[in-house]
């Protein structure tokens, strides 16, 4: 994969590299025959040598005579030049604002030497020929510069491709080094995110700080915060495998034991020596422990519902404070409870809320039920509703710090509960309750010094 995308990024290069060079080519060859082919026709003062060779459109014929048009003159004049004709013999026959000084006649080494060095006023001259006559455009002081070279047309033909295609190369190469380091420093952490990625598929968890990581710097920062996430959601399903583990371990030994006594009995009964009081006994027995496994069930099925949301709530305006003192007062008429120290108070007569009535007593039943089950038969309990929400705290032996943040998770047993009747599913039931009506669940504790549950009104 890494050399796949080197070899990608370099093959681009390198294509950019040669689509350039062709263009370029085009270009300087397409500039070249518009030079040669579409001069300029009107004279242009930075190129005497296409003046001379557009100059003759000025010339004509005069029977024998070559004459200068007046808008030739005035192009000379313009241009700051002036014009000898010549006769076959270099004879000057005619001159238009030539010097006094000029020479009037011009041998062929003349005019070679002239034509190649400027003469010694360093005046330039230029060479253009009509029919049967010759002229000299001489431009003083001219800044175009004349360099000789001699080219063998045939020759050249048969250097170009060679000379192009050793340029094609020699780019190309320098391309690829070039793109190569380039390509060996983009790659390089496009590279690294892919080993990231695979990381994270098999499921390795980890953050690395990068060095250098260049315009790449969010990205690996935003494969930390997935890395960090994903760590925690893992670390999270872990501890729920392992809560749901031990609790499918607690519910399956807590089935077993009525199913044991429920199969006892059910035995027992087929005896014929039992009296009826006896089986009265046993039936009650099969019975009670039908209605436990079946309570399990139900805390069951209704916590995989509240985490689903998928339990619809029965809602009607409630007054608080009524509503909670009927809890109590009902706790305290059951036989179970009645000798239990349960305080009630109230600071607040006319908070209402919008409940669902049935569900919200079961989740206040639970707090106070392990309040009253899990501590000593002493223990006193204190039910308190204010303007902010509802209080249930009392003086018991408390809960250890390492346990009070899974306490409301589901399938959670405290070790405090290892004797007690139970399914386990109660504190996360009730805190599912609270919070699927808007409010939420706080809880404080200190071992020895009790439990507080703050139910608060958002």
């Amino acid at each position: 994969m890494k050399w796949k995308i080197t070899l990608r990024y370099l093959l681009s290069v390198l294509s950019i590299v040669l689509i350039v060079f062709v263009v370029n080519t085009i270009i300087l060859f397409g500039f070249l025959i518009y030079q040669s082919e579409y001069r300029n026709t009107d004279f242009d003062r930075n190129s005497g040598e296409d003046f001379t060779r557009s100059f003759e459109k000025y010339l004509q014929l005069n029977g024998d005579e070559l004459v200068v048009s007046s808008t030739g003159q005035e192009a000379l004049r313009q241009f700051g030049a002036w014009l000898q004709i010549l006769d076959q013999n270099g004879n000057v026959i005619d001159s238009y604002q030539a010097p006094e000084n000029a020479a009037e006649h011009y041998s062929p080494m003349e005019l070679i030497h002239k034509y190649k060095y400027m003469d010694d006023d360093l005046n330039t001259y230029f060479i253009g020929e009509y029919e049967d006559y010759n002229y000299l455009v001489i431009v003083p002081d001219s800044q175009d510069e004349r360099h000789v070279m001699i080219v063998n047309r045939e020759k050249l033909l048969t250097y170009i491709p060679g000379f192009l295609g050793a340029v094609i190369i020699v780019n190309l190469l320098v391309a690829t080094l070039v793109g190569f380091l380039f390509s060996s420093i983009l790659t390089k952490p496009v590279n690294r995110m892919i080993d990231r990625i695979h990381s994270l598929k098999e499921r390795v968890f980890i953050t690395k700080k990068m060095k250098r990581p260049g315009i790449y710097k969010h990205v690996f920062a935003n494969l930390n915060d997935v890395a960090e996430t994903m760590q925690a959601h893992e670390q999270e399903r872990q501890k729920l495998e392992k809560m749901r583990n031990e609790w499918i371990s607690n519910v399956s030994h807590d089935i077993k034991t009525p199913l044991s006594s429920i199969r006892g009995y059910a035995e027992l009964l087929r005896s014929e020596d039992l009296s009826d009081i006896e089986r009265l006994e046993y039936a009650e027995v099969i019975e009670r422990q039908s209605l436990y496994m079946r309570e399990l069930l139900d805390d069951f099925n209704l916590t995989m519902r509240l985490r689903n949301q998928e339990l619809p709530l029965h809602r009607q305006p409630t007054n608080m404070e009524h509503f909670v003192r009927e809890i109590v007062i009902d706790l305290l008429n059951d036989p179970q409870f009645s000798s239990g120290h349960i305080e009630y108070d109230s600071t607040a007569t006319t908070i209402n809320w919008n409940i669902d009535q049935h569900l919200m007593k079961r989740a206040l039943l639970n707090f106070i039920y392990n309040a009253l089950l899990h501590n000593d038969d002493d223990v006193e309990v204190d039910v308190i509703v204010t303007d902010n929400g509802i209080i249930i705290k009392d003086n018991g032996k408390g809960i250890a710090k390492e346990e009070q943040e899974q306490i409301f998770e589901r399938f959670y047993r405290g070790t405090n509960t290892s004797n007690i009747y139970g399914t386990g599913l109660g504190m996360a039931i009730a805190r599912d309750i609270i919070e699927a009506h808007g409010a939420t669940v706080q809880l404080t504790s200190a071992k020895g010094k009790g439990t507080t549950i703050e139910i608060k009104i958002p």
